[in-house]
């Protein structure tokens, strides 16, 4: 059985930001290596059968997808119980970025062969690179479970908990790994911020001690260290690091877009446009860089602009509430509310408890001349507006059982070692 999770996983950071809601978060680009496992077929296979799935499985370490997929495909054609075939199609549908039929195979491939451990790490790295780390969880908790010194599991575990805000349950994953992994600078760096959200300030201290101890004047050290700078809202330091990594590797993925998100926070337009391209130009299956290149289009005064990268950033993700928002506002100042209000409303469907998509519906609502409709948004706008004053004024009074997170800051990918 193939498996596709790596010896290291290529680290990808990001920030999603606006002008009216600069909000960190994170992008995943992950570099899978591969393994070959023994073939797991029936000995009872005929011979001809065998030698097809051996020759498909030579396909897929040659990284020739296509005749890999028809080989698994015949064998399954012959025997649709085979578990071995659906991973391995599994794999190949992962590489090729078809994650849904990926998840598919695996989860087939589970159900006939529920004792398979590289099939639960396959199949929750699938959800992990679709951002559905809470389906993630389950699948590297049963490798962990089952192979208590399975480093990739337990790194990729705590990523998932890390990205769902769950800080203890990732330093737990994280912790036992800490020999393996205290030469990585991204394992390093998330381990410090998990500490220092559950207010471990010593061993956070010490974290990051070490992330510049093992860093170096590296780019990718400039880069954490640019992209903490960006969570605390430090602008300066923060362009002042990511300068330095875009000086120091011009094609190191998401700095560009880091600094584009500086340069966009400190008004610089034209600057952070042209960072937003560069990026576009390195990564460009992530929705991010349009997204953040259309508000920069929007707030240029150039509309019919801006609606061209945010239609290129749905076309990667159709559930992106900021850049269906930021069609509603490019429509609205195109005078065309009827259309502002299609994407409004999926905007609101993706995000719900946005005071500000709320207040942007209304807004086109009363531009199509729907008054009883506009109301019922401006209030809705309204209630969620007070609920965050409310809320805001208990933490200020002390009263918040935990402080304000801005979002996400990079979570890395996996570690070494290879499941069989």
């Amino acid at each position: 059985m193939m498996s596709d999770v790596g010896h290291r996983f290529n680290t990808g950071l990001a920030v999603q930001s606006t002008v009216a809601a600069q909000v960190p978060l994170l992008v995943l680009a992950l570099l899978c290596l591969t393994r070959v496992a023994p073939p797991l077929i029936a000995q009872s296979a005929p011979p001809d059968l065998k030698v097809i799935f051996e020759r498909a499985q030579r396909a897929l370490v040659a990284h020739d997808y296509p005749a890999a997929e028809r080989g698994f495909r015949e064998v399954l054609k012959a025997d649709p119980q085979s578990a071995a075939a659906y991973t391995n199609l599994g794999v190949v549908y992962l590489r090729t970025q078809r994650l849904d039929a990926a998840i598919q195979a695996f989860e087939t491939a589970k159900r006939l062969a529920p004792g398979m451990v590289g099939v639960d790490l396959n199949l929750g790295l699938a959800y992990y690179r679709e951002n559905k780390f809470d389906q993630a969880v389950p699948h590297f908790t049963r490798v962990v479970e089952a192979e208590g010194e399975n480093a990739q599991a337990r790194y990729l575990l705590g990523m998932s908990y890390f990205m769902m805000d769950e800080y203890e349950p990732a330093v737990r994953a994280l912790e036992p790994i800490y020999n393996e992994e205290k030469d990585d600078l991204d394992y390093l760096f998330v381990l410090g911020i998990c500490y220092g959200k559950l207010k471990r300030s010593e061993d956070s201290k010490k974290a990051f001690a070490e992330l510049v101890r093992e860093g170096g004047e590296t780019p990718h050290l400039y880069l954490l260290l640019g992209k903490a700078y960006l969570d605390l809202y430090d602008n300066q330091k923060a362009r002042d690091e990511l300068e330095k990594a875009v000086a120091g590797n011009p094609k190191l993925p998401y700095a560009h877009f880091n600094l584009g998100v500086v340069y966009q926070r400190l008004g610089m337009l034209d600057k952070a446009g042209a960072e937003f391209d560069q990026e576009i130009a390195l990564t460009p299956r992530e929705p991010w860089s349009y997204e953040n290149r259309g508000t920069v289009w929007l707030d240029q005064g150039n509309p019919r602009e801006a609606i061209v990268m945010f239609r290129k950033a749905i076309e990667t993700n159709p559930k992106l509430p900021l850049s269906l928002a930021g069609l509603g506002k490019a429509y609205v100042r195109l005078g065309q509310p009827e259309r502002a209000i299609a994407y409004l409303k999926r905007a609101v469907a993706a995000e719900p408890d946005s005071a500000n998509v709320h207040y942007q519906l209304g807004q086109a609502y009363l531009k199509a001349g729907n008054r009883a409709d506009a109301q019922t948004e401006l209030a809705e706008a309204g209630k969620l507006q007070a609920d965050v004053r409310a809320q805001q004024a208990e933490k200020m009074s002390g009263m918040a059982s935990r402080p304000e997170v801005h979002g996400k800051l990079p979570a890395p990918q996996g570690p070494g070692g290879n499941p069989q």
